[in-house]
């Protein structure tokens, strides 16, 4: 029986996601900042789903949308937490709420050199596009 919960983060949950993301996210050097995550949480309080385990944020994923596509960022559960359906539980929450807002199909960015998340996304029934790749501007230093 799992002993975690989804649910939305507060911003009572920040610097705590922070941390998490540190420990158990791929590619950490992005700049997070509590003043970015406050904004997300105050422009979609629903976007950024937590799993939780005892007051312990175990897992995340950011499921934005732009009104017209639904976005998947930050998909992470603690390495001690893994295969327990943490996972499929986020990614689940995830969707059904692109879904409400009206979302067709969701994306995912997963960095080339990630093979463990190349194999979750695939299990998870993504597929890589690869007719396309993305292009990036920095708008802020």
């Amino acid at each position: 029986m799992p002993t975690f919960m989804i649910r939305a983060a507060t911003d009572a949950d920040v610097e705590a996601v922070l941390a998490f993301w540190r420990f158990a996210a791929e590619d950490t050097d992005r700049h997070d900042t509590a003043a970015g995550l406050h904004r997300l949480v105050a422009r979609d309080p629903e976007a950024l789903l937590l799993a939780v385990d005892q007051d312990t944020v175990v897992g995340s994923v950011i499921a934005g949308w732009d009104g017209w596509r639904g976005h998947l960022y930050r998909f992470a559960v603690h390495p001690a937490h893994r295969r327990r359906g943490i996972g499929r539980a986020l990614l689940a929450a995830a969707e059904r709420h692109l879904a409400r807002l009206g979302a067709r199909r969701a994306d995912a960015m997963v960095l080339d050199d990630n093979t463990l998340g190349r194999q979750v996304w695939a299990a998870a029934g993504y597929r890589q596009q690869t007719e396309c790749h993305r292009w990036v501007k920095p708008l802020s230093s």
